[in-house]
């Protein structure tokens, strides 16, 4: 019986404990979402959508700040830039003959660029938000678990591949990825027998660091999702904390 008494006891603390929770984070998005017909006589929607807005401000920093970084590309298994297909057949018939090597670092010096270049996707994000609109803030609480990301990436994709080719061109060079790239085809051509191998470093580049930084960005969206009621500036304290 005593056994039995404790673990209701127990039971009823979780449920306790997981409802606290749940109501609180689910009181603040019904203000969000517009379902309270007033917001407290200290908050505005304004607070409520610049709140919202800081938030994926500071979540769009963590991502940058993370990866554009030495490592932030290369040691990351999850987005780690591989080498090119077309590249990976060159790195099997190289290996054959022992001079993979520089192949293996030119993989490297791809990812490098990718951290060179990813800092400038942080104005881009900045200005993406501030045009936010406060019917825009509902329709991405409403929408799918990554919804911010995917606006982000209708918003931003072309303006961002832009920007970043000019800088991940010059990165390229500057890490030596060009010169490792010109000194791999020399000895792959130089192999009898072998099909012609034109990779295009920057667009694939490009790419790749934009599916990192949008990888990231889906995480960091979906804490703002589970834990909003994280506090780190003082308008989410006094937002998020009601």
């Amino acid at each position: 019986m005593y056994k039995i008494n404790k673990l209701m006891l127990l039971t009823l603390i979780v449920v306790s404990i997981t409802f606290s929770t749940a109501n609180a984070k689910n009181k603040w998005w019904k203000k969000i979402l517009g379902d309270n017909k007033k917001t407290s006589s200290e908050l505005s929607t304004d607070d409520i959508g610049v709140a919202f807005k800081q938030a994926l401000s500071i979540g769009a920093e963590n991502v940058v700040s993370q990866l554009g970084k030495k490592d932030g590309f290369n040691a990351d298994e999850a987005i780690h830039i591989p080498l090119p297909r077309n590249l990976e057949k060159v790195r099997k018939i190289l290996k054959k003959v022992g001079m993979s090597g520089m192949v293996d670092d030119l993989e490297v010096k791809l990812n490098r660029a990718a951290e060179v270049a990813t800092p400038v996707a942080k104005n881009l994000f900045v200005q993406s938000i501030k045009d936010m609109t406060f019917d825009d803030v509902k329709k991405i609480y409403k929408g799918p678990d990554d919804s911010a990301t995917q606006y982000f990436k209708e918003k931003m994709s072309a303006s961002l591949t832009e920007k970043m080719n000019p800088i991940v061109e010059n990165s390229l060079a500057d890490v030596g990825a060009v010169q490792s790239l010109n000194k791999v085809m020399d000895k792959y051509d130089n192999i009898p027998f072998v099909s012609s191998v034109k990779p295009d470093l920057t667009g694939y580049v490009v790419g790749k660091a934009m599916d990192g930084i949008f990888y990231y960005l889906a995480q960091q969206e979906a804490e703002i999702r589970k834990n909003p009621l994280k506090q780190t500036t003082a308008l989410l304290k006094k937002v998020f904390g009601k």
